[in-house]
């Protein structure tokens, strides 16, 4: 039957469907659509073939006594599932996994799902907003929220769920707010690199002045720290520098920013078949190190990337679903699916892409119980 692990933490979820009409247990239902998310299935269309096909298989480790369950009734199902609870269960599983956050980067950013709106809407409405742990590359949390504008009030209920004591937390200019800065200071015992754009109109500027003086000054009795990486590869030469200054008493809003230590400011050079490129950004900061600085600038992108993966690999963005909790709780089993994939360790499969994994598993059941059993019991 399903592993204790993976009952324990998501056994906990109500089902809501009405008692004595109940011919699917829940958590078995979840159990197919996550092993199915991972062997390649993208909605519950899907979902169903994959359990009709390996319904053997299934039958190891749950008891379907009424067989498989219907496309509808996944759909009810996953519209019905109280998607807070469901995070929270996510989130407690993924604890599990990845153990501790102390010293690592948090990464949180919102995507919208483009392909969730109605024919006679601009955009869609509904936007999630992730967490992605750079220490294991697994998703951390997420929330959805009706629109990207909403992500400032969004950020503070998903840290509210969270456990990031001892991480650093990066976050766009969207999310860079004197109350979330509060919260993950006092709340939350971490600590921010926080992105600095026009949407801060007056600090922006005071920092970027500074830069450009302390640049033409030669840094001359100005404290900082510098950090500079090379990369070369595919007809293309990137330069990145990192500068931290931690003598910010001249800042006019200083104290407005809790736990303000820093300004940062990262520079991109590129020359790619001879074009050259340069983008300048500048980060407000909690920290006085340059080098955890530095990580957390260039790690940032690995939320970017797990987007990218949800897109590319399980077409997150051709998705139609738009009904109740659906979006949201679907949007959940690929991150289920995803990390569950990251953790797979196989060393004849550690070169395969997370396509070339689902493919595999949709081809080999030993492949897919590595995944679905092993690796839940070994974490």
């Amino acid at each position: 039957m399903i592993n204790s692990s993976f009952k324990s933490y998501f056994s906990i979820l109500k089902d809501l469907r009405e008692e004595g009409k109940v011919l699917h247990n829940l958590i078995e239902i979840l159990f197919v659509a996550v092993a199915a998310f991972v062997a390649g299935a993208d909605d519950f269309d899907d979902v169903v073939i994959f359990a009709q096909e390996r319904k053997e298989w299934l039958c190891k480790y749950i008891k379907l006594p009424n067989g498989i369950p219907s496309v509808h009734t996944f759909r009810r199902i996953f519209r019905m599932i109280d998607s807070k609870q469901f995070e929270k269960c996510f989130i407690y599983w993924v604890k599990s996994i990845a153990r501790e956050t102390n010293g690592a980067v948090v990464a949180i950013d919102g995507k919208t799902a483009r392909g969730a709106k109605e024919a006679d809407q601009d955009k869609s409405p509904i936007h999630i907003v992730s967490a992605w742990l750079n220490k294991n590359s697994l998703v951390l949390g997420q929330i959805k929220t009706n629109e990207k504008s909403n992500e400032i009030t969004a950020i503070p209920e998903l840290l509210d769920l969270l456990s990031i004591g001892g991480a650093t937390v990066t976050m766009d200019a969207m999310g860079t707010q004197k109350t979330i800065a509060r919260k993950i200071i006092k709340d939350n015992g971490a600590n921010y690199v926080l992105a600095l754009k026009m949407n801060h109109e007056n600090t922006y500027c005071d920092v970027e002045n500074y830069f450009k003086f302390a640049i033409s000054e030669e840094f001359k009795d100005i404290p900082f720290q510098y950090i500079k990486t090379l990369d070369k590869g595919h007809g293309r030469l990137e330069t990145r520098e990192y500068y931290l200054i931690t003598d910010i008493d001249w800042l006019e809003e200083k104290d407005k920013w809790e736990g303000l230590k820093s300004i940062g400011m990262a520079v991109n050079k590129t020359i790619r078949k001879g074009v050259k490129t340069e983008e300048v950004r500048y980060f407000l900061c909690s920290i006085t190190n340059g080098g955890t600085f530095s990580e957390a600038v260039r790690t940032h992108w690995g939320i970017e990337s797990m987007h990218w993966t949800l897109d590319v690999t399980f077409e997150e963005d051709k998705s139609r679903i738009r009904r109740e909790n659906e979006p949201e709780n679907t949007a959940l089993l690929r991150k289920m699916a995803l990390n569950l994939l990251k953790i797979e360790k196989k060393n004849d499969t550690k070169q395969l892409s997370y396509k070339g994994k689902r493919f595999t598993a949709s081809l080999n059941e030993s492949y897919l119980e590595k995944i679905m059993i092993d690796n839940i019991l070994n974490y």
